[in-house]
């Protein structure tokens, strides 16, 4: 009689035929998506090794395999990403939150403990919100923070609104629909933007997990990138408080010419904390107020 199949035997083959097709980290994604088909969490599959592979289990883990095979991006499969500690829900519509981005939420909270802001009724802006990562993991770490998520496509927003409840910050944030600050009034202490900064002619020939799976909106910053900097920047004054700063993510050869940029519009750097590196130690963030 066959062997049965177990979820180690599983995991082993779906390593292998990921391995072969040429993707770059086929055991760490094999364990996500075996995880994902069976509905178990890795310390649950690490104790369930040994059980048998369920066959309705097998057909989930073989359509994600072949998805993965595609390089659709293994949470776009599985629908969801960790950011900074929390879950969010992904979906087309909205860029996958990366571990870069985590670089601006330090940034933010290192200003309001600097501050001494913590325990105070800040209002945040997050402009171009997509899944809301920024927004809703900043409400969730400055409990008396309230904010707003702006983005031009009503799907993100709705996707975001979702995030926002499922994390329980939703009676604190807001979202609404509009490009970049013409969605909003009034002012913020804390203005953030993961904006697209991407050159036009360079996205084509970006990996596959990228160019055919994230949105345009979210990648294209026009023919030097820097577009939205422009944009955000020049209307920046109107809706920082006083103190205010206004936070961005930035590519890793971008921190000159988005400094000059907040230069003419008025904006300064904070001083040493005005570029923040990522873990690669690359130019990542800037911040800067009025």
């Amino acid at each position: 009689m066959a062997e049965s199949l177990t979820l180690r035997k599983a995991f082993a083959e779906a390593a292998s035929v990921l391995r072969h097709g040429g993707i770059a980290t086929p055991e760490l994604d094999a364990r996500l998506l075996l995880c994902h088909a069976a509905s178990l969490t890795h310390e649950a599959y690490i104790a369930c090794a040994r059980d048998e592979f369920p066959p309705a289990t097998r057909v989930r883990l073989d359509a994600a395999i072949e998805r993965r095979l595609k390089h659709e991006p293994v949470a776009r499969i599985t629908g969801s990403r960790e950011f900074y500690g929390w879950d969010f829900l992904l979906d087309p519509h909205a860029l996958d939150p990366r571990p870069d981005t985590e670089t601006l939420i330090e940034a933010a909270l290192a200003h309001v403990e600097r501050k001494g802001l913590r325990d105070m009724p800040l209002r945040l802006l997050d402009l171009g919100t997509g899944t809301g990562c920024i927004l809703i993991t900043l409400l969730a770490e400055l409990p008396r923070a309230h904010g707003i998520g702006t983005d031009k496509s009503g799907a993100a927003l709705a996707l975001a609104a979702v995030n926002a409840r499922r994390h329980g910050v939703s009676s604190r944030a807001s979202f609404a629909a509009g490009d970049w600050l013409d969605a909003v009034t009034g002012k913020f202490d804390l203005v953030l933007s993961n904006p697209p900064y991407l050159v036009s002619g360079e996205i084509a020939g970006l990996a596959a997990d990228v160019a055919a799976y994230d949105p345009i909106l979210a990648l294209d910053g026009g023919q030097d990138g820097l577009d939205a900097y422009r944009r955000i920047a020049s209307r920046a004054g109107e809706v920082l408080a006083e103190d205010g700063r206004l936070i961005f993510e930035i590519g890793p050869a971008q921190s000159e010419a988005v400094a000059g940029i907040l230069g003419q519009a008025g904006l300064r750097l904070d001083g040493p904390e005005g570029i923040r590196r990522d873990l690669a130690g690359r130019p990542r963030v800037v911040v800067a107020g009025v």
